[in-house]
């Protein structure tokens, strides 16, 4: 198994309340397992309010949907031992 890695990491992003928003990072191979993506240490799951996808193998994507002020904080991205944040 290849050791996943990532290409181009998260960006910072500021948006308005109500407002999505979307992260995205690029992993060097594609059908990357052991991905996790995080909002201020609470792991997240794909539900109505945060979609997770991944487009063309290799860049996963995180969408925060309708924002307020309790979504300010950090954004974790994590592949294997490999992390990104913004």
């Amino acid at each position: 198994e290849p050791d996943v890695t990532i290409v181009s990491g998260l960006k910072n992003m500021e948006v308005f309340e109500g407002d999505d928003v979307t992260f995205r990072c690029q992993v060097s191979h594609e059908n990357a397992r052991d991905v996790e993506w995080k909002l201020q240490d609470v792991a997240l799951q794909n539900n109505e309010m945060n979609e997770i996808s991944v487009e063309k193998g290799k860049i996963h994507t995180l969408t925060l949907r309708k924002v307020t002020e309790q979504d300010i904080g950090t954004v974790t991205f994590r592949v294997g031992p490999h992390t990104s944040t913004a």
